[in-house]
């Protein structure tokens, strides 16, 4: 019982942060988006746990953001070309990360990290929640700079370089990644090769500065209160370090290879996110 109630406090604190964000920017259609994004997650809840199934969860979270971009882009009924293309860029992660996660599911077939939570209702329901919380917490600075008007300046190129840098390592490690995994020789063994070697995480690294690059890109176009938006990037790193990601995965490497010296020797001496210089 303390579970259940956990679960629903949790979904409705991750619903009121960023629907209050929204409130404060000012703007009504931020409000609505907020609203369209979470709709989106708890009808599509309804099937997930109906045919107890995880395999279109990530899916749906990259529509989630296409669908939240391109309705204010509508909404906005702007022309001009920052807009298009700060759009583009979280367009082009979007798909990219979507299809990715989805073939990843597809192959494996199963999330072995919802086997306990698709059968619990709350507990299901909160996750589809929190994804909720996830796309609104990063897009809520671009939401809302697109609603007031991007301005085009030297910061918002200086975004665009660091987001650029962002994609490109994450699409980088994600393939060396699976490259690795699919080498039967690698079997139940860790990645330390490539950007991994200069990284335990790479991957988390390259999309933490992503969205850092499109909170730069959208800050000159923000004012007052609306600056609380720009949490976006602050969130993605907390989310990914202390959350879900990294933690989890490091908790699991431990177990898996704790006792092999040069897992090891491996933690010791490459840094858990940052890219250290030199091997």
């Amino acid at each position: 019982m303390k579970n259940h109630i956990f679960n629903i406090l949790s979904s409705i604190i991750a619903f009121y942060i960023p629907f209050q964000i929204a409130l404060l920017t000012g703007l009504p259609e931020i409000k609505s988006l907020i609203l369209l994004i979470f709709f989106i997650q708890w009808i599509c809840f309804i099937p997930a746990f109906i045919f107890q199934t995880e395999k279109f969860f990530d899916l749906m979270g990259s529509v989630t953001y296409l669908t939240a971009i391109f309705t204010v882009l509508y909404i906005a009924d702007t022309r001009n070309i920052s807009d298009y293309i700060i759009v583009g860029c979280i367009g082009l992660w979007a798909i990219r990360l979507g299809t990715f996660l989805f073939t990843r599911i597809h192959e494996a077939g199963e999330d072995r990290r919802f086997r306990d939570i698709k059968t619990n209702f709350t507990r299901f329901f909160m996750t589809w929640t929190l994804q909720g919380l996830w796309v609104s917490m990063c897009l809520l600075c671009v939401l809302t700079a697109i609603s007031s008007g991007i301005i085009t300046n030297s910061i918002f190129y200086i975004g665009l370089v660091i987001f650029t840098a962002g994609f490109v390592i994450e699409v980088i490690a994600d393939y060396q990644k699976t490259v690795f995994r699919k080498n039967i020789d690698n079997k139940d063994k860790f990645i330390s090769t490539g950007l991994w070697a200069y990284s335990r995480h790479p991957n988390y690294f390259g999309e933490i500065l992503l969205w850092f690059g499109i909170a730069v890109m959208s800050f000159s176009s923000l004012k007052g209160l609306q600056y609380l938006t720009l949490i976006s990037p602050i969130f993605v790193y907390i989310l990914l370090v202390y959350i879900s990601g990294i933690r989890i995965l490091e908790n699991n490497g431990k177990k898996k290879w704790g006792h092999l010296e040069s897992y090891n020797e491996y933690l010791q001496n490459t840094p858990r996110l940052f890219f250290k210089i030199f091997r």
